[in-house]
């Protein structure tokens, strides 16, 4: 049987950490930057662990 191919822009977009879960980084962090605070940008700085609802369907694309 043929293997499956990653999806390309979520293997840009999330990593594996050592325990197995997937880290995703915050959205609204790239652009108009000035009219946020700076508690609110250092807290988009950081990496998430990716929610529960969302686990099984980037585990499809990232072919895990």
């Amino acid at each position: 049987m043929a293997k499956l191919k990653t999806n390309s822009g979520a293997k840009k977009r999330f990593t594996l950490t050592g325990s197995g879960k997937i880290k995703r980084k915050h959205a609204y962090h790239s652009h108009i930057l000035t009219k946020k605070t700076k508690k609110q940008k250092r807290n988009l700085d950081h990496f998430a662990i990716l929610e529960q609802d969302d686990l099984k369907r980037v585990k499809e694309l990232l072919v895990l």
